[in-house]
């Protein structure tokens, strides 16, 4: 048996309960790991509302597509993995379909990186999900390059920080925006050119007087909603705002006649254009692993929770106070 987190009806975190279950085995395609350490995301708390990109098929349901651990047992055609070897999961499968709450988990070889030498499980668990969502968007679709400037969002989220870092990696500039002033010291520390708070500036322009009227190649939006036309109007011709979330919860108005039709790319985006594609995936996963290796890249870790506290982790997540990525252990 396995302590596994469940919930049996939409709503709150309190919905969810931490229960005895039998694991199994894997199956085709599959393997099971034990589970070390859970990297939190916001997907699984829109999932758990009701509120996210797939609906909740059926209930009880399971959560999680982030972790580090170690693989216990290897299913048939399961190629290029092995009993006791350190692994990571990353987002690449419906979370109706499998889950990593749990001290146990069986997942798709698919979704699983061997984990480089020097990173441990809660490093594991927090590094991937940011870095290949940043490197996906904004290198690798984007084709951010050195010279280019970057605006980006939710910044002290773990993906805004990834951004933030990978920027610098490739000689591109990263102007973070912040809704207030708390977090503005901790995102120049971490690299940002510049920080633009929000509550206090026009985002727009501030933008344009630190482009010199131009406006920014790229834009790297989590919160979508009405404050994407103030955005749209920051890019300069022929760049690219990406939507990658929805943080507002409000409908997202699309900048193009309402801007006299600017040359404006608008591309939304997701982590599963890259984890579901194995050749995108070896691309992104060499990306990170090099800044790893080079210190380049790391994870920035806000607080642990253990396994016991799933519920208190999740109102964390909610309440925005966060720097960087959440991470749940399991502790036997």
């Amino acid at each position: 048996m396995a302590r596994t987190v469940r919930f049996h009806e939409i709503g709150g975190p309190e919905v969810m309960r931490l229960e005895d279950l039998e694991t199994g085995e894997p199956g085709p395609g599959e393997v099971r790991i034990r589970v070390d350490a859970i990297g939190l995301n916001r997907a699984e708390m829109l999932f758990r509302r009701g509120q996210y990109i797939e609906p909740v098929k059926q209930l009880p349901a399971r959560l999680g597509a982030e972790a580090a651990g170690v693989i216990e047992a290897v299913g048939p055609e399961a190629a290029g993995f092995e009993e006791g070897q350190a692994v990571s999961v990353v987002p690449a499968f419906s979370q109706n379909d499998y889950g990593v709450y749990a001290e146990q988990a069986i997942v798709p070889a698919t979704a699983l990186l061997p984990r480089p030498d020097g990173v441990d499980a809660v490093s594991g668990a927090a590094v991937w999900m940011p870095y290949l969502t940043a490197y996906g968007a904004l290198v690798e679709v984007g084709g951010m390059r050195a010279g280019d400037v970057v605006v980006l969002n939710a910044a002290s989220s773990s993906v805004g920080l990834a951004a933030v870092h990978t920027a610098i990696r490739v000689g591109a500039t990263p102007i973070a925006i912040t809704r207030t002033s708390a977090k503005k010291e901790r995102l120049l520390k971490e690299g940002a050119a510049e920080v633009i708070v929000s509550d206090e500036e026009n985002v727009t322009e501030r933008v344009l007087a630190l482009t010199g009227g131009k406006g920014t190649e790229y834009v790297f939006d989590a919160v979508a909603g009405p404050g994407v036309m103030d955005l749209a109007r920051a890019v300069a011709p022929g760049g690219t705002l990406f939507l990658y979330g929805a943080l507002s919860g409000q409908p997202t108005p699309y900048p193009g006649f309402d801007l006299g039709m600017p040359a404006l790319n608008v591309r939304t985006y997701t982590v599963l254009e890259h984890t579901r594609d194995p050749q995108r995936l070896r691309r992104a996963a060499a990306f990170v692993a090099s800044g790893l290796g080079t210190g380049a890249f790391r994870p920035v870790v806000d607080r642990l929770f253990p396994l016991e506290e799933i519920v208190q982790a999740h109102q964390h997540m909610e309440s925005d106070a966060r720097f960087g990525k959440i991470v749940v252990t399991v502790d036997r």
